[in-house]
């Protein structure tokens, strides 16, 4: 297995046994069992548990910042700010292991420099497809469009049906509620 293959089946094993222990109580000897390594094969790729953290926050979310950086360069129109939601939730999905670990360890996360992190994305997004003079109503819808995406992934875990058409539910209605908002400003 290579370098990168194996730092890879850490971060998935580390996330999995994470959800299913919490991060608190998961150690790097249970790791490096789950996984048949030595703690010190282990150390080699990661010296802590917070460094597997930061390294899937990194990993995991580097469309969202490649996202931002395409969206920096854009017209703030209406496609563009409906094209940036629609690429956030290709985003979201991809890393729903990653955001499933963050609402199930919200306490830890907070704790670790990936909190903050997170944050400073989620308003740079949201920066991104509002409208800075636009009416409290219209602010409350921009911010909700972006709530929704994140609560969606997970209340929409509990109802019965297609995963893809949960998704692009969720989806709609972030674009309905930014729709409404970009309107008011014409």
């Amino acid at each position: 297995m290579s370098r990168g293959n194996t730092r890879q089946k850490i971060q998935e094993v580390a996330l999995e046994l994470f959800a299913e222990h919490g991060y608190e109580k998961t150690s790097l000897r249970e790791i490096a069992e789950r996984l048949d390594v030595t703690k010190a094969a282990l150390y080699y790729h990661f010296k802590t548990k917070e460094d597997i953290v930061v390294s899937l926050f990194q990993e995991l979310t580097r469309p969202i910042d490649e996202l931002i950086d395409w969206a920096q360069e854009q017209p703030r129109t209406l496609d563009t700010k409906l094209e940036i939601l629609r690429r956030y939730s290709d985003a979201l999905d991809a890393a729903t292991p990653l955001f499933r670990f963050m609402q199930e360890n919200q306490a830890t996360v907070r704790e670790l420099s990936i909190g903050a992190t997170f944050k400073e994305r989620l308003l740079k997004l949201l920066s991104l497809i509002k409208e800075d003079d636009a009416p409290m109503t219209d602010q409350v819808r921009y911010s909700s469009a972006l709530f929704t995406m994140h609560a969606g992934m997970f209340t929409m875990q509990s109802l019965e049906g297609d995963v893809e058409e949960k998704r692009k539910a969720v989806l709609e209605v972030a674009q309905e509620l930014v729709t409404t908002a970009h309107r008011h400003q014409g």
